[in-house]
């Protein structure tokens, strides 16, 4: 189940670019910062963390990541410049201030 949340992050940040602003990052233990996506780069891995974003995260942040009404748009330069393991700590532990 890591390998997955960690592979929706890593979709999250690579394939759509991601961003939201909110002071989340600040919240996020140094030993989790430090966490790399323990999955390989490939055309299989990239569709199963679609296909997770699709089911999970789509329907409030909208099929192209751009946010839907108060929900944020994940394409900020927030969330994209974020680690691996602070978008895992995102994932595991939500941002109330988003209401996630």
């Amino acid at each position: 189940m890591r390998s997955a949340v960690v592979l929706a992050a890593a979709l999250a940040l690579s394939s759509f670019a991601a961003g939201a602003s909110s002071n989340w990052r600040a919240h996020v233990p140094g030993k989790e910062q430090e966490l790399t996506d323990p999955l390989p780069q490939s055309a299989d891995n990239a569709a199963a963390g679609q296909e997770l974003y699709r089911r999970n995260c789509s329907g409030c942040h909208g099929a192209d990541a751009a946010g839907r009404g108060h929900k944020p748009s994940l394409r900020s330069s927030h969330v994209r410049s974020a680690s691996d393991g602070d978008l895992f700590w995102l994932l595991r532990n939500g941002s109330l201030a988003h209401g996630m």
